[in-house]
């Protein structure tokens, strides 16, 4: 597959609602490929700007490399001629690079950055992590400021002044002033991507300090709605949008934060509940249990 050039990678990722396809598991809790194929081919026959392979909603804090090279493989195999697919780099910085390194080998089109698990770090620590990634590839790479690695408006600057191939900036925290400060520092030198859990409940108000796009779980299992949603964001209707959030995204979000860790799971049984079987999650993940997936069959129905 042709390089994609990291500046076409960002106009297109920025043109449109992204997401994060769930991976899914058989029963021994093992990749499901087939299954995993049929997902993608019907995620991206709606109008996605861009599929992130392997990512947070896909369980890739859960997938050896050996996996995720598999999984980014089969999802650019299957779609890659028509959406963008952007793979992971995860754990320390030695593992990053490799993954990065792989992902391009397998013909992904851009990369997500994802924190280093578990060690704290200072934010030179983080420019240098950024920065030995983005110069381990050529893909474009978007780094994901939450957790462990929160981006300051400085450090975001420097890393994208040293790294040309840096194009984007996820947000995972939602501090107003910090990314007010950071759009105000960098600009349109790179694409700002929402990236909290359920992200339509922030996105209006991000529209606002430069977010123009975000990924979306929702659109594993409503990419209807998920693009109506969008569009209404966009538009800036706020009547729209709020109709949309009172009836289906927060009595979701209610159900959501039953239990932790269910920002993944509930994709699952999204899935399950529009008739497409998610399956379950790996552990330490837990599945909704049978009234909760009641519960959430009959609110989808509302708006399927």
């Amino acid at each position: 597959m042709t390089l994609l050039p990291p500046d076409v990678l960002a106009d297109r990722l920025k043109s449109g609602l992204l997401s994060f396809p769930v991976t899914h598991f058989d029963a021994d809790l093992q990749f499901d490929e087939p299954r995993y194929r049929e997902h993608l081919a019907w995620q991206s026959s709606f109008d996605v700007a861009g599929l992130f392979a392997a990512g947070g909603t896909g369980e890739g804090f859960s997938l050896t490399s050996a996996e995720v090279d598999r999984v980014v493989r089969t999802a650019v195999d299957e779609v890659g001629g028509r959406v963008p697919v952007v793979a992971p780099a995860t754990g320390g910085t030695a593992v990053s690079v490799a993954q990065a390194q792989a992902a391009q080998a397998a013909g992904a089109s851009g990369i997500l950055l994802f924190p280093p698990y578990l060690t704290e770090a200072s934010q030179k620590g983080l420019v240098e992590h950024i920065s030995a990634v983005c110069q381990a590839t050529e893909l474009g790479v978007i780094v994901y400021s939450r957790a462990n690695a929160v981006l300051a408006d400085v450090t975001v600057a420097e890393v994208a002044d040293r790294n040309p191939n840096l194009i984007g900036l996820k947000d995972g925290v939602g501090d107003i002033e910090q990314m007010t400060r950071t759009f105000a520092r960098v600009g349109d030198r790179l694409i700002y991507v929402g990236g909290l859990p359920t992200a339509e409940t922030f996105a209006l108000p991000l529209l606002q300090l430069g977010v123009s796009t975000y990924s979306s779980a929702l659109y594993n299992f409503l990419p209807e709605f998920a693009l109506r949603f969008y569009a209404a964001v966009r538009a800036q209707d706020r009547d729209a949008v709020y109709g949309m959030l009172t009836d289906f995204v927060i009595p979701y979000l209610d159900i959501r934060d039953r239990a932790r860790g269910y920002a993944v799971s509930i994709v699952k049984a999204g899935l399950t509940a529009v008739g497409r079987d998610g399956g379950r999650v790996r552990p330490p993940l837990s599945d909704l249990t049978a009234a909760e997936l009641a519960d959430l069959t009959t609110l989808v129905q509302k708006v399927s």
